[in-house]
């Protein structure tokens, strides 16, 4: 698609939406040529948004801001068949994203995410631990279906590609602030600037705290309340031009975080098993011992109320233009994590069982390409290495079914990863009109891991080896000036591993094979009208060799173990992104997702899930509407008016029907009033966030008569948003 044959309209609709861009910059420069910012690397290429023949949704800054997005959850918002929600031992930092149908909700180190994310290129093996907040953040790629060529392992549902903003010339120092209710005090500030000729820097510190919503009603002194927050992060780049064809950036990012645990309660259900609830000494789990505010935790272990999580990483990347055609490009990173957090699963004063847990892991990695631009044909060929070291522990923990109420118990998962790549994807343009692309990636893992749990009378040493062969075909047609079809098959694959908690006994700590999928999908983009732009996507997805993650609680306790490549599944569904400019100051982008999903095939002599139940975590139904609307004053300066609009449907706390598990549907609605001075320097906003203050659940999990409940930590809130633009 030619990005002159766009008219200004359309330019404007979609620079209003990807990129940062002062006041008077939104009214008029936007409407003459921003679309050419309009960019994303999908696919480890440059190239426009509607010309990526894939189902991608790019959200910039601005959208960001507008939308009061602050870390990655609020990112599964505002995608179609995209759902991130927040589970891991209560710990805030854990992200299970799942995108159509494929994720993990589960952090243990020997479990792999069926959805990639990746910070400015890099890998992030571990989503537990990570930095996860959203701070000058350029965008946020989202890639939906497998990405079985360029990205290659445990991207089986997608890839979520997190850019920040680079060392540039601009010099800038922008300052924000931020104040509302609950508590809520944050702020942040960001430096870019060139020091010399050929080295530029930008940095960034981000600070923010806010206040619980209960608190541990049987702790004297109870290290935090229930749902507090309190983090900071912060990051530094140096971009190094040594010549005209080559150029170094070093980056180096931190996050520290002491906060509350997550709202955790329980709701007593029918006994799956009558024995088990008075069974020996064990006391009966009553109504009245559960606190009567749910976000209230009944607890009587210290400390497990409170979570924290750390971690640092650091990333070289060489970019060399070795001629017109050729470019070469070598990144490499280090990145360490370590969190703590816990549960009381039972969420009362009775020791039936609790785990307070620690985890961490190292990771390194390095990626070399060769990539070429020519005439009528464009490629991207790399090699790939990433090493992984982990380990996830509970210490005197309580666990009803190996232990009497006066002892204690213990059990460790360490795990070494290494994976290699190579892959190779190309692109030709047969017309001015048609052209067709493919790929092909090998990818081999190799897996070592050992666990002593209270079952197991020694601990036990495990390795495994893994392989795939993964590929892409493609082919794009441009119907008109102003717009795009495509057509591509995909093969992805998500790595095999281990159990992530074989209490049942040592003979459950054996490995379980790949998960593979194949992706058939159509889809439109481009300019429908002079003030309509959209994207379509129509697919169906045959995933294989399904490890599904189900808890049994008749079989060790009701905790999440992996059921051994169980069966089959079957996704198709439609997703429809579109923007309207009403006039050139009102705009309404919306984003619609609708999935049907189901285990299509169950293997012989498994247990508890059936074909026909749907994949956990996963919606029917993804809504989005943002509406915005400028208004220019007689001073110079703008009012802009944004609201926002999120809807998931019911879903299941689990591969598998069970009422006590489902989820229901939610609706989040939030707003900014924002003031821009004539200068475009300096902006006052008003927000508001889930304003009709929705709680909902983000986990469920049935266990031994009564079904554990992660309730949202998203809670109404409104303020005051201050930033200012100082010129260096």
């Amino acid at each position: 698609m030619k990005l002159r044959n766009l008219s200004p309209l359309s330019l404007a609709i979609i620079a209003a939406l990807t990129t940062s861009v002062n006041a008077e910059e939104t009214k008029t420069t936007a409407k003459q040529d921003a679309f050419e910012k309009i960019e994303v690397t999908a696919r480890k290429r440059t190239e426009s948004l509607f010309e990526s023949p894939t189902a991608i949704t790019s959200i910039g800054a601005n959208l960001i801001d507008k939308a009061n997005m602050s870390n990655l959850e609020d990112i599964g918002k505002y995608v179609p068949n995209l759902n991130i929600t927040r589970y891991g031992v209560g710990n805030s930092a854990h992200a299970s994203v799942f995108i159509r149908g494929i994720g993990l909700q589960d952090h243990v180190i020997t479990t792999d995410p069926g959805v990639g994310v990746y910070l400015d290129g890099v890998y992030l093996g571990r989503q537990m631990g990570s930095n996860l907040s959203l701070p000058n953040v350029e965008r946020v790629e989202v890639l939906r279906g497998p990405q079985g060529t360029l990205y290659g392992r445990n991207t089986l549902g997608g890839a979520v590609n997190v850019i920040t903003k680079q060392p540039g010339d601009e010099g800038i120092l922008t300052t924000t602030a931020k104040v509302g209710s609950r508590g809520r005090v944050a702020g942040d500030i960001y430096f870019n600037n060139a020091l010399t000729d050929d080295l530029s820097m930008s940095a960034s510190t981000s600070y923010k705290q806010r206040d619980g919503v209960g608190t541990a009603v049987n702790l004297a002194n109870p290290e935090k309340e229930i749902g507090e927050e309190q983090e900071f992060s912060g990051r530094v780049a140096f971009k190094y031009q040594a010549t005209s064809d080559l150029a170094f950036t070093f980056s180096l990012d931190g996050v520290d975080n002491e906060s509350g645990q997550s709202p955790y309660t329980i709701e007593l259900t029918a006994p799956l098993d009558p024995n088990d609830q008075n069974n020996g000494d064990f006391p009966l789990l009553t109504p009245d011992l559960i606190p009567a505010n749910p976000d209230d935790l009944g607890t009587t272990v210290a400390g497990i109320e409170s979570t924290s999580y750390s971690g640092w990483g650091t990333s070289f990347a060489a970019d060399w233009a070795i001629n017109d055609t050729y470019t070469s490009k070598f990144i490499s990173s280090y990145r360490t994590s370590e969190y703590e957090g816990g549960l009381d699963d039972d969420a009362s004063a009775l020791n039936l069982s609790e785990f307070p847990e620690q985890g961490g892991a190292d990771q390194y990695s390095f990626e070399v390409q060769l990539n070429a631009t020519f005439d009528n044909m464009d490629f991207v060929s790399g090699l790939y290495f990433f090493n992984e070291d982990g380990f996830t522990r509970s210490e005197d923990f309580v666990f009803s079914p190996y232990n009497t109420p006066d002892s204690f118990g213990f059990f460790e998962i360490n795990q070494e990863t290494n994976s290699y790549a190579a892959y190779f994807n190309a692109g030709y343009d047969l017309t001015d009109d048609l052209s067709i692309g493919g790929g092909l990636r090998y990818s081999k893992d190799k897996k070592e891991a050992n666990a002593i749990f209270p079952s197991f009378a020694e601990r036990k040493y495990v390795s495994a080896d893994f392989d795939a062969v993964t590929w892409d075909i493609n082919a794009s047609y441009q119907l008109s000036n102003n717009m795009n079809v495509y057509g591509q098959v995909q093969k992805g694959y998500q790595t095999g591993g281990f159990p992530p908690r074989p209490f049942g006994g040592p003979d459950q700590f054996s490995s379980f094979d790949e998960t593979k999928a194949i992706n058939y999908e159509i889809g439109l983009k481009g300019q429908v009208h002079e003030n309509v732009s959209m994207m379509l996507a129509v697919f169906v997805t045959d995933y294989t060799d399904l490890a599904l993650p189900f808890s049994d609680p008749t079989s060790g306790g009701g905790f999440v173990t992996i059921v051994e490549n169980a069966g089959q599944s079957k996704a198709q569904g439609i997703e429809l992104e579109t923007t309207v400019a009403i006039t050139d100051d009102f705009t309404i982008r919306s984003a619609v997702g609708y999935l049907d999903s189901e285990i299509s095939e169950v293997a012989a002599g498994v247990q508890g899930i059936g074909k026909g139940d749907s994949p956990a975590l996963t919606p029917r139904w993804t809504v989005m509407i943002a509406p915005s609307y400028f208004m220019d004053l007689n001073n110079g300066g703008t009012l802009a008016f944004n609201a926002n609009y999120s809807y998931r449907s019911e879903m299941q706390g689990q591969s598998v029907f069970n009422y006590s598990e489902t989820i229901d549907s939610r609706e989040l609605v939030g707003f900014n009033i924002s003031y821009t001075n004539p200068y475009g320097d300096m902006e006052v906003t008003l927000y508001g966030e889930n304003v009709l203050n929705e709680v909902y659940d983000v986990g469920r999990l049935q266990q031994t008569g009564f079904v554990g409940v992660m309730r949202s930590n998203d809670r109404s809130e409104f303020g005051l948003k201050f930033k200012k633009d100082f010129e260096l």
